[in-house]
């Protein structure tokens, strides 16, 4: 078995089991856990020492898997999301199927369909969305490396993974806008 499929297999049961890993996504590197677990999720708002009412990211592997966590996905949404160049974050109404604690007060959630490898392949492999929000204690700067993640946050997950700890290249965070049922669109950060 290669490195890159312990990785992975390993991130898949940690987060099977209501952990927390550290990880390369499309973007920076992400705090993640099972989306659907709410004590994991509550891990998750701990580490960052972040007030739970700030919703985080979901990042899914695939549309399919998106319509599974979304009651109603309006289609001005596909279209946006498939016309994307960048990774794009969409903060959508009628959030199901996940922990509570993840649903904004107004039932919507933020996903995003990732399509860079490593995160694709995880949370294919997991069968369900992973928590994606930005590998930071809550009002610090996102680590776009890994050599950027604070070490009490390495210390503060169950596993870090290890793929793509050598890169030094500049990430950015996503776009995020948000869809409402009716189609409006709302860019909430460029």
């Amino acid at each position: 078995m290669s490195n890159y499929e312990k990785d992975i297999k390993t991130a898949v049961e940690v987060m099977r089991k209501g952990g927390v890993i550290l990880y390369p996504t499309d973007t920076v590197w992400g705090i993640g856990c099972d989306a659907t677990n709410a004590a994991a999720v509550e891990k998750v708002y701990q580490i960052k020492r972040r007030q739970d009412s700030k919703a985080m990211i979901c990042l899914v592997d695939s549309d399919a898997r998106l319509q599974r966590y979304v009651r109603q996905v309006p289609a001005v949404a596909w279209d946006v999301i498939e016309l994307a160049t960048a990774p794009l974050t969409v903060i959508l109404d009628g959030a199901v199927n996940l922990a509570p604690n993840l649903i904004a007060e107004d039932g919507s959630v933020a996903m995003r369909v990732t399509g860079e490898p490593f995160s694709k392949e995880l949370c294919y492999r997991f069968q369900k969305p992973i928590v994606s929000t930005s590998a930071n204690i809550s009002g610090m700067p996102p680590a776009s490396n890994y050599c950027d993640i604070d070490p009490e946050l390495l210390e503060a997950v169950d596993y870090v993974c290890t793929s793509r700890r050598q890169e030094k290249k500049p990430h950015t965070p996503s776009s995020i806008i948000r869809i409402k049922g009716n189609g409006e669109v709302t860019i909430v950060r460029k």
